[in-house]
Formats: C-alpha cells, sequence, structure tokens
C-alpha cells in the first residue's frame, strides 16, 4: 500500500483529533469527527457495492458535506469525480455517463436534478443523500439517506490502494464540444502537496481558505495542504464569494492567514474590497494562480496588504502546480506581467520550439514541457486526446519518459525565470478557468437558426478574458440574444455563456475563405 491523500487526514486526526478541521458558516468539525464520518460514507459506499478504482460522483455546493464525501470515496478506494453545482444537466449527464458514474453523492436540494438525471442517464443506480434538511421525493433509484451513513461503522475500512491508483478526476473543457476528464493519481497529487506544504512553510497553527469551488483544480491546495499541516480549512461561503467587501470582512473575522484563489478575485478585493479598512495583519501569505494578475492591481494590493509573502503558481490541471515565483516589491514604473517563474522541487519543465529543439537561452519563445510525478495520466475514455498532449520526453532517447505539452508559450528571463506569453491553440483563460473556444462554438452552432458563429475573447483587466460571441443567423430568423444565452445554459456552464452575442449578416472572411477573427478582435478592441 502506498501513501494516500486521505492518509494526510488520518495522521492529523491521530496527532490532533480534537483540533478544529473545517468551518463553515456556524459548522465545524474537528479532525476526530472529520475521518470518522468519511469512514461511515466510506462504509456506506462499500455496502453499495463501490469497488476500488470505480468513479464516484459528488454533486453538492461547497460545504462540509462535500468534504466528507471527498474522504469518504477516497478510503472505499474510489475515485472522487467533482461536479459543478450550477452545471447544465445534460453536462451533468454526459460526465455521469463518460466515465460510469454508478454512484453519487449529492444533498436533497438537488432532488428535481436527480430526478433529471435518473431518466437522461445510463449509468447512475445510487444516490446518497448527505443532510437531512428535507423530505427526499420518491427517485427512481437506490437512495441512502444520512440518517442511514450515520449508522455505518466508524472504523476505518483497510486499504490496499497503491499511489498510482486514480484519486479523483477533473472535467476540463474540451475543444470537441464535450469536457474531457483528467486522470489525477494519489502520486500526482500528492507531489504537488508535499511541495507546497514545504514551500509554503505552512502551520498547524494557520487558518486556511477555501474559495476555489471542488471541480477547479485549485481546490487541491486548500483541501489537503490544509490537511497535511494539520490547520483548520475555512470553506468560503458561495454568498461571498464575489462580493468583496464582504469577503475582505470574512477573512479579517476568521483571522485567515493562508489565502489562495485566482488574481480576479484578489483584484476585485483590491477595487472594491475596503482592504484599507481592515485589519489583515493575520494574513501571511497570499497565494494566487490560474489567470495573468495584472501588475497595477498587485502592486496596489501589495501596497494596502504589506505584512504577507506573496505567490504567483503556475500550472494547468494535468499536472497541478508545476511553476512558482515569490512576487519582491514591484517596481512603480513596472507595467510586464510578472514571471510564472521556477519549476518547484521534484518536479521538471523544459521549453522546446517548433521544430523540437531545446531551448536554454533567455528571450526565445517555445512551449513549456512537463515530466515525472506530477503528470498526470491522461484524459479519461480518450486515447487519441491523450497521445496528442501526453508524449514521450523528446529530451530522454534511453527509456519511455511521460511528459505534458502545456500548450502555453514562454520564454525563459535572464534570472532563469519563465514568462508566459501566451497559448498555441485556441483555450483561453477567464475568471481562471481553461475554457476552449471550440466547445462554445459547437454549442452556439447546434441551433437550428444559426448560419455561423465566431467566438472571441477580449481581453480584460479584472476577469483575464470577457467571452464574445459573433453569429450569422439562418434567412428569417428571429433569434436574439437573450434566447440563445437561454440556449447556451442548457449545455454549458455558466462562465463559459458568452457575454456578449453580435449579430452580423455574414462573418468576415480571409483570402483563404476562414472566418476572419482576427479582423472581428481588432474591431471589438477599438
Amino acid at each position: 500500500m502506498g501513501y494516500l491523500l486521505q492518509h494526510l487526514l488520518i495522521e492529523s486526526a491521530r496527532l490532533s483529533p480534537e483540533k478544529t478541521a473545517v468551518v463553515y458558516q456556524d459548522n465545524s468539525l474537528s479532525y476526530r469527527q472529520l475521518d470518522e464520518l468519511s469512514n461511515q460514507v466510506a462504509h456506506a459506499l462499500v455496502q453499495q457495492g463501490v469497488k476500488r478504482g470505480e468513479r464516484v460522483g459528488i454533486y453538492i455546493n461547497k460545504s462540509i458535506p462535500s468534504l466528507i464525501s471527498i474522504y469518504g470515496i477516497l478510503k472505499a478506494e474510489a475515485v472522487y469525480v467533482p461536479l459543478d453545482p450550477q452545471a447544465p444537466v445534460s453536462r451533468l449527464g454526459y460526465i455521469i455517463d463518460n466515465c460510469t458514474i454508478r454512484c453519487l453523492l449529492t444533498s436533497t436540494a438537488k432532488t428535481p436534478v436527480m430526478h433529471e438525471l435518473a431518466k437522461t442517464t445510463e449509468s447512475l443506480e445510487v444516490v446518497i443523500f448527505t443532510d437531512t434538511q428535507k423530505e427526499v421525493d420518491e427517485l427512481p433509484l437506490i437512495n441512502l439517506l444520512w440518517t442511514d451513513v450515520l449508522e455505518m461503522p466508524k472504523l476505518a475500512i483497510e486499504n490496499v490502494s497503491d499511489h498510482s491508483d486514480l484519486a479523483y478526476i477533473i472535467y476540463t473543457s474540451g475543444s470537441t464540444g464535450n469536457p474531457k476528464g483528467v486522470m489525477i493519481t494519489h502520486l500526482n497529487s500528492l507531489t504537488f502537496v508535499n511541495w507546497a506544504h514545504d514551500a509554503m512553510e505552512v502551520q498547524s497553527s494557520d487558518n486556511f481558505s477555501s474559495h476555489a469551488p471542488f471541480h477547479f483544480d485549485l481546490s487541491i491546495f486548500d483541501i489537503y495542504v490544509a490537511a497535511k499541516a494539520g490547520g483548520t480549512l475555512y470553506l468560503v461561503p458561495e454568498t461571498l464569494s464575489m462580493f468583496p467587501p464582504r469577503l475582505s470582512a470574512w477573512i479579517e473575522q476568521h483571522q485567515i492567514s493562508v489565502w489562495y484563489s485566482v488574481p480576479s478575485i484578489l483584484t476585485m478585493m483590491v477595487n472594491h474590497g475596503q482592504l484599507d479598512q481592515r485589519n489583515l495583519s493575520c494574513l501571511r501569505k497570499v497565494i494566487f494562480a490560474g489567470e495573468v494578475f495584472p501588475t497595477k492591481f498587485l502592486r496596489d494590493l501589495m501596497r494596502l496588504v504589506p505584512h504577507p509573502e506573496f505567490f504567483n503558481l503556475y500550472g494547468p490541471t494535468e499536472t497541478n502546480v508545476i511553476t512558482y515565483y515569490p512576487v519582491p516589491v514591484i517596481p512603480a514604473e513596472q507595467t510586464a506581467p510578472i514571471p510564472i517563474g521556477k519549476c518547484c522541487e521534484n518536479m521538471d519543465v523544459f521549453v522546446i520550439s517548433k521544430d523540437g529543439v531545446h531551448i536554454t537561452e533567455p528571450g526565445i519563445e517555445g512551449e513549456l514541457i512537463a515530466r515525472g510525478t506530477c503528470v498526470a495520466k491522461g484524459y479519461w475514455g480518450d486515447e487519441e486526446k491523450t497521445k496528442k498532449v501526453f508524449i514521450k520526453n523528446p529530451l530522454e532517447n534511453n527509456f519511455y519518459d511521460q511528459a505534458y505539452k502545456t500548450g502555453d508559450l514562454v520564454q525563459l528571463d535572464e534570472q532563469g525565470n519563465f514568462i508566459y506569453k501566451g497559448r498555441i491553440d485556441h483555450m483561453i483563460k477567464s475568471r481562471g478557468y481553461r475554457i476552449e473556444i471550440g466547445e462554445i462554438e459547437t454549442a452556439i452552432y447546434s441551433h437550428p437558426q444559426v448560419k455561423e458563429v465566431a467566438v472571441l475573447a477580449i481581453p480584460d483587466d479584472l476577469i483575464t478574458n470577457r467571452i464574445k460571441a459573433v453569429i450569422a443567423l439562418k434567412a428569417d430568423s428571429t433569434i436574439d440574444a437573450a434566447e440563445l444565452r437561454t440556449f447556451c445554459a442548457e449545455t454549458l456552464p455558466k462562465y463559459m455563456i458568452p457575454e456578449i452575442f453580435e449579430f452580423k449578416a455574414v462573418l468576415p472572411k480571409t483570402s483563404t475563405g476562414k472566418v476572419d477573427k482576427t479582423s472581428m478582435l481588432k474591431d471589438a478592441l477599438v
């Protein structure tokens, strides 16, 4: 048996059983309680026939039950698949059938969606409810109530899993119209968690924030680094997460010492969070990742909150974090983005040119390649897509060594830091999410009245990019932006729905007859 993610919780429960492990609003659990409740969930899953390596879904708004569910699935030797609580039913159904989720943990508030999924999915058989808020309507599925779970044994189930087994699958945007599931092993995740615990010098006295949703890979730091440190994890209520003044007050109230989020949240707090009115001396580390942090806003943040150390982390879901940059004082005249830094310990990254040459000189642009135990297994059920980006290490000729093509263009600076320069494909970032433009275009094209569509990424200091759809309709069409927005919501998560819809009689073309996105983007930026 290898060392596994759930052992982080088990060890902290052994060392500090009565220490508060997690807090959500007025509720909390000690490490002992979290350990015992997750054991009971594991027993319930095994009772329902869940086997080692089986995928189990979590469809719960961020809460203490969602954290219990994560550890319970891992302790049952299964693989957890966190589902976006705001995703449309069609997207949920695709993921459930794509990785054969037979058992799902959810809340009673999601019962209406469970009825829809029971009708539309082939895989789903068992639902376990993780709360007792209300009566549950009868479902055409096997269902267990939380009272049933609480009757299960509190003792741990003996595990025989190895650290090379899958721990979780996170679905990200896919270029062909459907999301793709990134397969992460215990070892993949622990490579990052162990590095982050040591590099960030976290302590058992730390109060960790948990801002990212659990279907977003930033949550891995929150969940497991906090557990490894034996600290207290404070789940940010969804009602606060997008309201800067209330969020900064929440940080002050709970004496958060380790903060981790996408830069756009921190930018909102700089602009609207009343930071000059808060006592945030509690903060020791402010960590951000997922998108470029506009330098002017980062400089303002470091002026308004001067006490903590600031870190820029970089890495795709397929590797988690692989580079980091401790941010020094930013000169007043600097406008260029800060670097993504140097490679994390126990990982390896390098740069390859278009023709496969290893780039080691500063200032030359190429694609960033990652290798080592941080690299994921690939994409669930998609061997073709896996082979395109999970490749043999081009620098190793003696044996097979898997590497991952990040698709990110970088160059080295004179200090040996990597500078992010952009993408080699049509993937964009918005609010920290990686989004394939092709998936949005596929969704819009499926409307019967749409003739042509081009989706554009409009640069934005606050959220990196805003999404705009330029559309040519078929003759005599009467569809408007509101109807198209509603149509998109049937298949796309909220963060992928275009904010702007523009209609044209025809879309401009290049000399080769392709849709001219470059000219449309120039027009949008005027």
